[in-house]
Order: C-alpha cells, then structure tokens, then sequence
C-alpha cells in the first residue's frame, strides 16, 4: 500500500491511497465486489445518450463533484481487516509515504496524516447517523412503480462513504501509533511542482480553520509564489493536476486531483467575495486555452 499527500494549497493536502500487490493479503470483501458492480453500472449508464438513467448518472456526478476531496481521501484507504492488521505488524505488507520534500517537512508528514484521519472523524459520524434515520423514512417511495427511490439511494450511498471514510482513518491512525510507515520523498512530485507556473489563485484569509498550519517547506523553497503568506494560495493547476497523474503513472489520481483542485480554487473565490476583495483571480489554465482557440477562429 502506498499513501500519496499531494499540496493543493498552502493550507491544504489531497491524501490518495494507491493499493499495491491487490489480493496478496486478503480476498476482496462483499463490500469491495458490490463497488465494483456498481462502478461497471455506473459507466455503463453514463455511455447512455438519454433517459432517466442518463439523468440519475448526470446528478450523481454533480453530487460526487461536492462531496469533500478529504472524505474521498480517506475512502481510498482500506478498511483494517484483521489480516491486514497481521500483515502489516508482520512487516509483510509495507506501507509507504509518498510526499513532496520541497513543500513538506518530513517531521510534518505523521501530522499532516494524524489531522487527515481525525478531524473529520466527528461529522463522519453525526453524518452516518443521520443517513441511517433518513433511511426508513425514505424507503416507502419505493412503493412508487415509476419513481425510482433516489433518496433512499442516496442516503444509503452517503452512510457507506462515512463508513469508508471512518474506516480508512481508523486505518491511518493504526499506522501511526504502530510506527508502520516508511517515508520516502519523492523527486518526480517535487520536479511537477517546481514547474508550476504562477500566479495561482489566492486569498488573505485562509479558507480553512484559524488554526490551520502552512506547508512546512515553502519559505525555504525559491519556486512557490506566495503572495498572500498568512492566507492560502494554490499550489497546483488543473493542467499540472494531469502532469502528476502522468509523471507518477497514476490515471486514476486524475479525477481525485481534478476534485480536490476545483474545490480549493472555488473555496479561495468564495472566500475573496466573502472579504470584498476585488483582486483579480488568475485564470484557469484551462479558461486561457479557451479563449486562445477563441482567436485563433475569429
């Protein structure tokens, strides 16, 4: 298993778990097949030109879109079966930390992961009781021939992904009392920071809690461009987003990237119309690109 803590901002860290050796140190549970039959589903309703079930997959993507990068996060991380627990005290399983030297100090790296993995930990809870409250109150609908029971679904969707992400946590924080992780710095992440091209979007304030700490490494690193030092400016842009995902051979960190960066980005403008800040915004890398093509027609 290998963990991967990507800087979107200054403030703020993607987690992405990326399982190795798949089916070495247990079965696939019921849980891991029924996600993976809905996943084929999904796609195979998202191939559809038109019908209800175009429609279902068309709001469900734009419900995923804002469900928090951190609870996606933490849902990447298997759950602490007791042979992965075996597994990883044997030192069987080995689990790594991937992470940027030029933007985390290594002595950040086991804080950044414990604050990752608990502050949440109470919402993800409040919210899994309520999803199972709504549950019964919403299963009648299904009585209905011809609408299909959406809110069940849903809160049924919602109760499994705060269980995930509870259970991912769980996992991380075992890690870390057990001194289970290897830290291991990584030059291709650095190198597609290093080449980011700047000014990013950015904020006075930050859009986290007051108490939020900065990244460990960026007064010492002469490539980051802060403007707003005790606020949060972005780190990473859509268009480096996919040179991540291609320089670290990850497709499927794209769409995780893609989230988390377009969250942050609409936090900081949420937060510069929040001050009355007038400051203009950088453009998306993929906003420039429009309105070149824009000119070239004209």
């Amino acid at each position: 298993m290998r963990l991967y803590l990507l800087p979107i901002s200054t403030r703020r860290t993607l987690l992405y778990c990326q399982r190795l050796n798949t089916g070495a140190v247990e079965k696939q549970t019921l849980s891991d097949r029924i996600q993976t039959k809905v996943v084929r589903t999904w796609a195979d309703w998202e191939r559809k030109e038109d019908g209800v079930q175009k429609k279902i997959v068309n709001w469900g993507n734009y419900i995923f879109r804002r469900i928090p990068y951190e609870e996606w996060g933490l849902k990447s991380v298997p759950p602490l079966s007791q042979s992965r627990k075996e597994a990883e005290l044997r030192g069987t399983e080995k689990v790594e930390v991937v992470y940027p030297e030029s933007l985390l100090a290594k002595d950040k790296v086991s804080t950044i992961l414990e604050k990752l993995a608990t502050e949440r930990e109470g919402l993800h809870k409040q919210r899994l009781l309520w999803c199972f409250i709504g549950m019964p109150i919403t299963a009648p609908i299904g009585i209905l021939p011809v609408v299909p029971n959406l809110p069940f679904f849903y809160l049924a969707y919602r109760a499994w992904s705060h269980w995930k992400a509870l259970s991912g946590g769980k996992h991380i924080k075992f890690l870390l009392q057990n001194n289970l992780l290897t830290l291991t710095p990584s030059p291709i992440v650095d190198a597609v920071y290093a080449n980011q091209k700047y000014p990013l979007p950015s904020t006075p304030e930050p859009t986290t809690n007051p108490g939020a700490e900065k990244l460990g490494g960026l007064d010492s690193s002469p490539d980051i461009k802060t403007p707003n030092p005790e606020g949060e400016t972005m780190l990473l842009s859509q268009a480096n987003g996919k040179k991540m995902t291609q320089a670290l051979d990850l497709p499927q960190l794209e769409v995780e990237l893609e989230r988390a960066i377009w969250q942050v980005e609409t936090a900081i403008k949420k937060r510069n119309e929040e001050l009355g800040s007038h400051t203009p915004q950088p453009e998306s890398d993929d906003a420039t690109t429009v309105k070149q093509e824009d000119k070239k027609s004209q």
